[in-house]
């Protein structure tokens, strides 16, 4: 018995993640601990205030809710021109594909997406693909159901 549990208990660990309805395919462990590269700017913070992922950091926007949504909707976060003007397109959302391509490179994202000549806040880029879909996982499991 108990090793059928922990059979089962392993083979659920290696899924990928499908955090409140969010399809992830990455892992989320490993994303917690790439996650670890994003402190220093921002937190994830829920609407009770309770920290679940980072410090107290405000040099980003709180990433409590992003997946799913729209960029550029934290409210009292002062985003960039470009990164406004893509969260007024209803057409990008925050998918696993999308937060991939936009944190390995926030920029050339942002222009590419809108056709605007702007430039992200973000100058950190992830370097690896598979760390910004673990990262995405990550977040899909601390994040509540999308709103859009």
């Amino acid at each position: 018995m108990f090793r059928t549990l922990t059979i089962l208990a392993v083979s659920t660990l290696a899924l990928p993640a499908f955090a409140d309805g969010h399809a992830a395919s990455g892992d989320v462990a490993a994303g917690e601990k790439a996650f670890r590269q994003c402190v220093s700017c921002h937190v994830v913070q829920n609407e009770d205030g309770d920290i679940l992922a980072g410090k107290r950091a405000k040099t980003g926007p709180n990433l409590y809710g992003i997946v799913g949504n729209n960029f550029g909707t934290v409210d009292g976060f002062r985003y960039s021109d470009i990164n406004q003007l893509a969260g007024t397109m209803t057409d990008i959302v925050v998918t696993e594909e999308v937060f991939a391509a936009y944190v390995q490179d926030p920029t050339a994202y942002l222009r590419e997406a809108t056709g605007d000549k702007g430039r992200s806040k973000m100058t950190y880029k992830v370097r690896k693909q598979e760390d910004a879909i673990n990262l995405y996982a990550y977040l899909a499991s601390l994040s509540p159901e999308p709103t859009n």
